[in-house]
Order: C-alpha cells, then structure tokens, then sequence
C-alpha cells in the first residue's frame, strides 16, 4: 500500500536563507495544554510509582521494569535513531518489527515523527529550525520544546526533509497508521497486564510503577538533547554545541559520545571503538549481526576519526590526538544525516560490513 497522496511530496529543495548556529531569535512561546497536562499527570504519577517500589511492590515488577525500561531505550537508540534517523545499518523484518514495538513503549510518539525531529535537528542544529535547539537553554532542550508549538521556521522548512525511505518502510507505516492503539497497547496495557496475571501484582502497583519507567525513558532521551549540548567535552569538532558525556552513557545505553555522532552520524556505533563498552546499544547492533537480522553495519575508520580530531577537536581526545587549531571551514561541512549528503568531502574511510 503506497503513502497517502497527499505525502507524496516528500522533500522540497531548500530555497530558504541558511541559518547559522548558535541562533535563537526572541519569540513569545505558544503553550501546547495537551503535551503539558499529560506531562504533569505523569510525573506526579511517576513519583507516586517511585514511592510503591520500596513500599509495596514485589521484586518481579521492580525486575520486569528494568527490563521494559531498557527495552524501550533501545527502541529508541538502536531503532529510531540509528537505524531508521540515520540508516547507519540495515534491519531484516523482524528486528524492524521488533523495534518499533520498542519504540512504541516509550510513548514517545511514533517513529516517523522522532525520525523527523531527528533530522531536522542534524541538519538545522542549534538553529530556530532545531525542534529541540540547545541555544534557548538547558530547559527548553530537555523538554520545554515538547511544552510548547512548534517554532515557525521548523514548520517553514518542513518539507526540506527527506522522509521518502520513512513513509515507504510498511512497519513505520502502520505503526502510523494505528499509533494510538498500537502505543496505548505497548506502552500502557500490557505493562500493566503483565504483573498482575503472571506473579499477582496489583494495578494501582503495576501502573503507576510503569509510568515511572515512562518518565524515566523520556528524561533518559531527553538528555542527549540537553546535556549532551551543554556540558563534556568535544573531542572531534570544538566548533559545534554537541559535547561527550561518557557518564550519561549508562542510562542511555550508549547515546551521549555526541560530538562524534554529530561528526560521524552515519557511524552505527556512535562512538570511537575504545567506548563500546558503555555502548550496550551498539552491542545490541552487533548481537542481531551476528544472528543475521542486522546488516551493512557503517562506520568511519580509524584514519578518519583520527584526522578529523586533529583537525578541529579541542585536544581532549583520550587517544592522545592533538589539535591543529584548524576552523570549522577547514575541516569541510559537516554532514547531515549519515548517508548520500552532498557535503559529505571523504567517503574514502568509511566501511561497510555487509551480510555474507
């Protein structure tokens, strides 16, 4: 079944004038009262939840929670980020089908609409058409953009977006399609179902508990926005706002080597191969390789992550690379999204492990 006609213009050229980061013009904020009554409902929930795991909870909820938490942060790292955002691998049907089940038990909308934001933020970083740009402050990056209306200029450059490769893969589509029921089911019932049929747990338990794992998932998330372009260090491109936390890596299996995803986002690992032992995603990744559900794994080589830090990292680089004092201009482009841009200057060290 192909999309609906009406979303079969799928990117448009970019006619309007370039934005420079950091930038962020004044404006007054729309509230968005949907996203900000749900969000307030779940954290007093949420906290109501934290108070029930040492209270009354039994031990196979609090371990069954973990594990529903880990998934859906996978959902999102190995799932819409770097494969579906960034297409940094390939996936067979059922791992695709299995993370988009991920995906929905964050409750964090449904993948075409992360994958969306998600280029928009690579390709406009730091800009007001960043949906989440980090120069309006910590707040407004961690969850204040989800608070409020959209920022014309994201709106404006709608349609600059490729989302062709999206809106074609059937998976996406239907969880599109049926993305209230299909999240309201994953992220919702079934977490709460769960412990109450196989060990006995009660529903006040089971649900508030669970939307403490929804609030934990989205903080986890919302960190890479915030956080990540705050604080750290910035081994690959001192000229950018993306920083590495290697610390915030636990909790987001992965996701906070953020200056050298911005550097190398098509790169499926997200980091140098010295931090894969924080990269639990990117073991994940390797695992369904293995089984041969994952396939045409990208990443940058040796040479080229070594080159780029040399040109424009800050010296902070734990392999010992020094820093030129090169500008950003001197180091090329940066590249949007991961695959087939036009300003991506060396492609000559990038490799491709491709299924036997």
């Amino acid at each position: 079944m192909p999309p609906n006609s009406e979303e079969t213009v799928l990117c448009e050229k970019e006619d309007h004038e370039k934005l420079v980061a950091p930038q962020a013009a004044t404006r007054k904020h729309e509230l968005a009262i949907v996203p900000i009554s749900l969000f307030t409902y779940w954290h007093v929930a949420g906290l109501y939840g934290l108070y029930l795991i040492f209270a009354e909870a039994k031990w196979q909820t609090v371990v069954f929670t973990l594990f529903t938490y880990n998934a859906g942060i996978l959902g999102i790292t190995a799932g819409s980020h770097r494969l579906w955002a960034h297409k940094t691998y390939k996936a067979k049907r059922p791992l695709e089908t299995l993370l988009m089940v991920f995906h929905s038990l964050t409750s964090q909308n449904t993948v075409r609409h992360w994958a969306r934001d998600h280029r928009f933020h690579h390709k406009y970083s730091d800009t007001d058409a960043d949906p989440h740009n980090a120069t309006r402050g910590f707040f407004y990056s961690h969850v204040g953009w989800l608070l409020v209306k959209k920022h014309p200029e994201v709106l404006r450059r709608s349609k600059t977006i490729d989302m062709s490769d999206i809106y074609n893969n059937p998976v996406l589509r239907f969880q599109k399609n049926y993305g209230l029921p299909v999240i309201t089911l994953f992220a919702y019932v079934l977490p709460a179902l769960i412990p109450m049929y196989c060990w006995e747990e009660t529903l006040n338990n089971a649900w508030h508990i669970n939307l403490l794992r929804i609030i934990a998932n989205l903080h986890a998330s919302c960190l890479v926005n915030s956080a990540a372009h705050a604080f750290g260090n910035k081994p690959y491109d001192k000229h950018i706002a993306a920083t590495q936390i290697s610390t915030l890596s636990f909790i987001t299996l992965g996701e906070c080597f953020h200056n050298y995803h911005h550097v190398f986002p098509w790169d499926y690992r997200t980091a140098e191969l010295g931090n894969n032992w924080l990269n639990m995603t990117t073991l994940f990744i390797d695992f369904f390789a293995w089984v041969g559900w994952a396939y045409d794994l990208k990443t940058a080589s040796d040479g080229m992550v070594e080159a780029r830090a040399k040109r424009t990292g800050d010296g902070t680089n734990l392999w010992g690379w020094g820093d030129e004092d090169l500008g950003r201009e001197e180091g090329g482009e940066e590249v949007f999204y991961g695959w087939g841009d036009r300003d991506m200057k060396d492609t000559s060290g990038v490799r491709v492990y491709s299924q036997e």
